[in-house]
Formats: C-alpha cells, sequence, structure tokens
C-alpha cells in the first residue's frame, strides 16, 4: 500500500520524505490555509518538487466550466500534480475530461461504491473514499474500501482506492486489510504507526544489556 501524507505542511513533508516511506501527498484549500500558503501556486511547486510523486490539489469551482479552467492551471505546475475534484455530476464530466486530456484526477469525497464506480468509469485515477467520516454515522468505513476493491478487480478498472479520513493507526490497518491501493493520512497518525511501548522497552533492554557486554572502545 502506498502512503500519502495529508497536509501542505512542508516541514512534514520534509520529515516524510527522509524516513524513505512517502509516496504523495494529498491537499486542499483548508490545509493550505493552516500551513500559511501565501502562494498557492508555488507552496504546490515545492510540494511536488519534494516528494517527486502524486500531490493532488483541489479546485474550487462549482461548475464544469470553472473546475476544468482550474484543473489546468493546477496542472501545469508540475507533472507531478494530480487535480481533486468533488463527486458531482459537474465533477465526472470535468474528470471525463481532464482523463482525455491524459490529466490524473482524484475524486473526491466517496461515500458509496456506486459514486467509485461512476468515478471510475469517468476515467478518474484515484477515488477517495472517507473512511473516517463513514465511521462517525455508525457505517463500517473498510467495508466500503473491500467493495470498491472488489468492483475494481470485477471489471478490471485502473483507478486506485485512495483511503481517506484515516484518523488512527487502526484506520490504516483496516485499510490495508481492505486493499486499498493508497492511504492518506495526516502527521499525527503517520508518527504514531512507528511507535510501540513494547518497542521502546525491547531497545532500552538491549541497551541495558550492551552496557555489559560491549567491547572495549565500543
Amino acid at each position: 500500500m502506498k502512503f500519502f501524507l495529508d497536509t501542505a505542511n512542508i516541514a512534514e513533508i520534509e520529515k516524510a520524505v527522509s524516513w524513505g516511506i512517502l509516496d504523495g501527498v494529498t491537499t486542499n484549500p483548508s490545509l493550505m490555509a493552516k500551513a500559511g500558503a501565501s502562494n498557492f501556486k508555488e507552496h504546490l511547486k515545492r510540494i511536488c518538487d519534494l516528494v517527486e510523486g502524486p500531490v493532488s490539489g483541489e479546485v474550487i469551482g462549482l461548475t464544469p466550466e470553472e473546475m476544468h479552467a482550474q484543473a489546468l492551471e493546477l496542472a501545469s505546475i508540475s507533472p507531478y500534480m494530480v487535480i481533486k475534484l468533488p463527486m458531482t455530476v459537474a465533477g465526472l464530466q470535468v474528470c471525463k475530461r481532464l482523463n482525455a486530456e491524459n490529466i490524473p484526477v482524484n475524486m473526491t469525497l466517496i461515500f458509496s461504491s456506486a459514486q467509485a464506480l461512476l468515478a471510475a468509469k469517468a476515467g478518474a485515477s484515484y477515488v477517495s473514499p472517507f473512511i473516517g467520516r463513514l465511521d462517525d454515522i455508525s457505517h463500517f468505513g473498510s467495508e466500503l474500501i473491500r467493495e470498491i476493491i472488489t468492483i475494481f478487480d470485477r471489471y478490471g478498472f485502473e483507478t486506485q482506492c485512495l483511503a481517506a479520513s484515516l484518523r488512527h493507526p487502526l484506520h490504516v490497518v483496516e485499510a490495508a486489510l481492505a486493499g486499498a491501493h493508497v492511504a492518506t493520512l495526516p502527521w499525527g497518525v503517520l508518527e504514531k504507526l512507528i511507535h510501540h511501548p513494547l518497542t521502546d522497552i525491547g531497545i532500552e533492554r538491549f541497551l541495558e544489556d550492551w552496557k555489559k557486554v560491549r567491547p572495549e572502545g565500543w
């Protein structure tokens, strides 16, 4: 499973890149504002240069014409740019058009397998089911991922399932078990994946024992 970081924070992205496990980044206007991006396009360009992998930038238009114009502007920033479109009729129309123009699309705000199927038929490179928000209303978000993967496999869609709205490490594990191609997660969740109390205890014990047996000069 690929790991994307859901952020626009440059420092967080740099850390994740240094760990050697980052495959891409997802952003949205709220994350850009939180990161203090004074120049939207320059900030996205910097992220693309750091990651050298898919970076999702979101349009804010509502009509097909507005969405397409904004999508072309975002795509011009870097060959790594992926256009985030909302799961609406206009979003589907623009997705189909961008697919014909060889511009990758991340269809976002997916909450049903039917929506994911429509996005795949329109040529989306990614669909983003928001599993945390589904869990909030007593639906099993991981089950939606299983449905999407089953449908995509059965009909040979190349669209990747990008698990979004991941709020804790268990969400990441559930997404992996369900077959998600990609998980996008905030920095705090990525950090928590590393740590386990037994690992910390094990390291402490190894170091204590090493002090007893280490060769002279070490």
